[in-house]
């Protein structure tokens, strides 16, 4: 099987993934800064810094954050990074409304800015970029290697990648009580917060499709990565992906 060409679907099997991922972030982008906080108990934050620090030795003066949804990633980057732009991608705009939003309370309106893409197939020119970002986006992805092999492409020589994705921990005892969590709590909660069901059974059932640790590692290499490394935080929870073009 191709790499990352599994799919789990939010809906139906007849429409693209992409345009029921799109469907579903517009549904729920009101109420995900909430959700994602309670249903993360705040760690993503962590999860984001650390990813940030990775970058910070590089330095990038211009970033893509793909799949930026309400823009955390990028808000977060800006602050710490300080770039001359970040350019937040995402197929929602219901989510990238909630980030301009974000980024005009915050006094980032001009370095932080934000355009409907299809991150399998970006419109941006080739080396275009000094790091190319995803946090807990990538398993939304219609296919996952088309997606990475779009950050490679747009890419500048030298450059840097940085994934942030969600992933299922493989020892005793996290592994028993993350199948609970994901399997009962998170849906439990998100119907409890938003009215749309399909969505907080979809997300946690979505990281199956999410290549992890050495088969992501071999997935970068793949379409040209270099020094492609795998690091998790929280006990497998969450897994960081590097490299660089």
């Amino acid at each position: 099987m191709e790499y990352g060409s599994e799919k789990i679907l939010p809906y139906n099997d007849e429409e693209q993934k992409s345009v029921q991922v799109e469907r579903m972030f517009d549904s729920i982008a009101g109420k995900y800064d909430l959700l994602n906080r309670t249903l993360s108990l705040g760690i993503d934050l962590y999860w984001r810094r650390q990813g940030i620090n990775y970058l910070k030795p590089f330095a990038p003066d211009t970033i893509l954050d793909i799949a930026t949804g309400t823009g955390d990633l990028a808000i977060s980057m800006y602050r710490t990074l300080k770039p001359s732009h970040i350019m937040g991608a995402d197929l929602s705009e219901g989510m990238m409304a909630v980030g301009r939003e974000k980024v005009e309370k915050a006094g980032y309106s001009g370095k932080i800015t934000f355009e409907q893409q299809d991150c399998t197939a970006l419109t941006y020119a080739d080396n275009s970029f000094d790091a190319v970002t995803a946090a807990f986006g990538v398993r939304n992805f219609e296919n996952i290697a088309q997606g990475i092999a779009e950050m490679y492409r747009v890419l500048k020589p030298g450059g840097h990648i940085m994934i942030l994705e969600l992933s299922s921990p493989e020892r005793f005892p996290m592994k028993q009580l993350y199948t609970i969590y994901s399997k009962t709590v998170i849906p439990y909660i998100g119907k409890l917060f938003s009215k749309e069901k399909n969505a907080y059974t979809y997300l946690p059932a979505s990281i199956k499709v999410v290549p992890q640790g050495k088969v992501m590692e071999e997935l970068l290499r793949s379409q040209g990565f270099k020094h492609a490394k795998a690091k998790t935080f929280t006990f497998g929870i969450c897994s960081l992906y590097t490299g660089t073009k």
